[in-house]
């Protein structure tokens, strides 16, 4: 059987896009939170394969989806570099800093510490429905590296700014040790069984212009060559969210086959290479309100995509408070 998912990202129109949803496993289920709640540690939780497994499973078992997206968290890469990873009730990830070549030169790639991972994937392919292809994962060097140096998320990024206008040569070291990292794990996933793979930028809209080449463009790339090299028909989506007016230049520099969209962006207007996909991009808070308007706007993206390779998405995660009902209708509506 050819998977829906699979063909789009070979350039090939559906007249049903395929669809699967950025955090489709998570807090919004209840079977999610069920697992959650006997697992206190949330970086042990995503290495625990029965979990993993499991919970890659639950919203593809609810919801008949068209892939699977393997569940992890980007800063494995980090806690597999060394550095010290936890994740604060209530407030999200924690990091213990590295912002100088010391700091830096006591982490060393570690994929034993991953191995876990992989067998969540060969457990996951092995339970798959036979539609639904299976997604792995990474974040990408600039978004990463946010975590490592800012030591949290959700900030505009002033010190790794700082550190990559001002220390080339750190920042150079920085990305070299992520893309080396990054993509000897991606390889690892394809070898364990993963049918695609995505990578998330998801600070994309926190680089200045002048940087966009060396923190996004150059790394990405140097990802997708050596995933390819060794796996030349894996097919890659990047995300860069939050960078619009770079699209059509990620899409030519970095050699994805797929380019995710956030809801910001108008997805229509995008222009890439005639084989690279388009994935993306309703408004994650239609799914959330549900009703006509989810429906409605469904609709009429699929309708503005059609005879294009197009994956139905979001435009960033499922939000946690959104009813798995709604995901469902939304599901319904893309099919019907």
């Amino acid at each position: 059987m050819v998977k829906k998912l699979l063909s789009v990202l070979k350039g090939e129109p559906a007249p049903i896009p395929p669809i699967w949803l950025m955090r489709q496993a998570g807090r919004y289920l209840p079977e999610y939170r069920a697992l959650r709640a006997n697992a206190k540690d949330f970086v042990q939780f995503c290495l625990t394969p029965e979990l993993a497994v499991e919970v890659t499973l639950q919203p593809v078992r609810r919801f008949n989806l068209d892939a699977a997206i393997l569940f992890a968290d980007i800063l494995l890469v980090p806690h597999a570099l060394g550095q010290k990873v936890w994740f604060a009730e209530g407030e999200g990830p924690r990091l213990e800093p590295v912002r100088d070549t010391a700091g830096l030169a006591k982490l060393a790639w570690r994929p034993d510490m991953l191995a876990p991972v992989m067998q969540t994937i060969k457990g996951v392919r092995a339970a798959l429905p036979e539609q639904a292809a299976l997604i792995g994962f990474a974040g990408s060097p600039w978004t990463v590296a946010s975590y490592m140096i800012e030591g949290a998320g959700g900030t505009d990024h002033e010190i790794l700014r700082k550190l990559a206008w001002t220390d080339g040569k750190f920042f150079a070291a920085l990305m070299d040790l992520l893309v080396e990292a990054t993509s000897a794990y991606l390889i690892a996933q394809v070898d364990a069984g993963a049918e695609a793979l995505q990578l998330f930028e998801s600070w994309a809209g926190t680089v200045p212009a002048g940087l966009f080449s060396r923190a996004v463009l150059e790394p990405t790339a140097r990802i997708v060559k050596a995933v390819k090299a060794k796996h030349p028909g894996i097919p890659i989506i990047g995300f860069p969210r939050g960078a619009g007016g770079w699209l059509t230049r990620y899409a030519e520099a970095t050699g994805v086959d797929g380019i995710g969209v956030d809801q910001m962006t108008d997805i229509t207007a995008v222009q890439v290479p005639a084989k690279v996909a388009l994935q993306g991009n309703l408004d994650p808070i239609l799914l959330l309100q549900g009703g006509d308007a989810l429906r409605v706007e469904a609709k009429m993206l699929v309708s503005a995509m059609a005879g294009q390779p197009f994956i139905f998405n979001l435009g960033h995660g499922v939000m946690q408070p959104t009813p798995p009902e709604h995901v469902a209708d939304l599901v319904a509506a893309i099919r019907g």
